[in-house]
């Protein structure tokens, strides 16, 4: 691997651009929290596709496609962001996440499952915790039984977090917004009960709430259980795509309330809801899927005047 570029604030997010064969790229990030410090909460963002053939309207890693990355190019960009603050690979922080979500959806990539059977032989970290989001795609259960299993093994008892994109209760809504055949709530709601056994973190349903998103609380009801799934609200990020696709979102740091009537008929069903807005700062990084690698594939580097002091700058190569 050789990491070309990297963007950011230290203190919130770096995001970091790399080549890991003759002209096939990707980025990963890391970042923090703010207030709370490395030591307590450090999340890394890895890519496990070159692309992504699945081309949801609201994130730029689709749009090109060329293949799966092996458990080793994965492991190389958690390699390198360990070893820059923790050479000796003993990861000393209390939270210390890693979300198999930059460009990719993860369940179409069976390497990613070798790198959670790897990972607790190759570092010292006992405050780590996977995070796999994904969208189900059609065909991907070889990829979720074996899932289950090596949560069950390594990351039972709230270290694992699995995600389910959902975006909308509404078929037609939630087909143009991820254009591929997927599982459908019955096959998700069935699949999420097996998995989840006491103690574990329960499984998230996640809503980008864009401006004609649908989430009805009674069909979320019928399906999922509350004591199995929690809900998700997130804002839907400024991506290329977002943009092209004129999809807005309904949230921003702006309107932390978000939509009061649907957080409360959501817990009125017995739901956990999270409300997860991120720092206004991370979208003038371009902290968000897939955005550098495709600006670096067509050329196109330009920002705005708010963005220009996070420009990617280059860095000495790393093979």
């Amino acid at each position: 691997m050789r990491v070309l570029a990297k963007t950011g604030k230290k203190d919130i997010a770096s995001l970091y651009l790399a080549e890991m064969r003759p002209g096939k790229f990707v980025e990963f990030v890391e970042s923090l929290q703010p207030p709370l410090p490395k030591k307590k909460k450090w999340v890394l963002i890895v890519s496990t596709l070159f692309g992504c053939p699945v081309g949801c309207a609201i994130c730029d890693a689709g749009g090109w496609y060329e293949g799966p990355l092996t458990a080793d190019e994965i492991f190389s960009q958690i390699d390198y962001l360990i070893s820059s603050s923790f050479p000796e690979r003993v990861v000393s922080v209390e939270k210390f996440k890693i979300q198999f979500a930059r460009m990719g959806e993860p369940a179409l990539n069976p390497a990613v499952l070798e790198v959670l059977k790897e990972f607790p032989h190759r570092y010292n970290a006992p405050g780590f915790m996977p995070s796999v989001s994904t969208i189900a795609p059609h065909g991907s259960e070889f990829f979720f039984n074996e899932l289950l299993e090596i949560k069950r093994e390594n990351y039972s008892g709230g270290n694992f977090q699995l995600q389910f994109s959902i975006h909308s209760t509404d078929p037609r809504v939630r087909d143009k917004l991820i254009p591929v055949k997927k599982w459908d709530f019955s096959k998700i709601a069935c699949y999420g009960t097996k998995f989840y056994r006491s103690g574990d973190r329960k499984i998230t349903l996640n809503f980008a709430l864009s401006d004609d998103s649908s989430v009805s609380p009674d069909v979320l009801s019928r399906y999922f259980d509350p004591g199995v799934f929690l809900v998700k609200i997130t804002p839907v990020n400024p991506t290329i795509n977002a943009q092209k696709n004129r999809i807005g979102s309904i949230i921003s740091g702006d309107t932390p309330g978000n939509d009061p009537e649907l957080v409360k008929s959501l817990r009125a069903k017995g739901y956990e809801v999270l409300i997860s807005i991120g720092e206004p700062e991370e979208n003038k990084i371009g902290s968000n899927c897939g955005q550098y690698v495709r600006k670096f594939l067509t050329g196109d580097y330009k920002m705005t005047a708010e963005s220009y002091r996070y420009k990617m700058e280059p860095v000495h190569l790393i093979d």
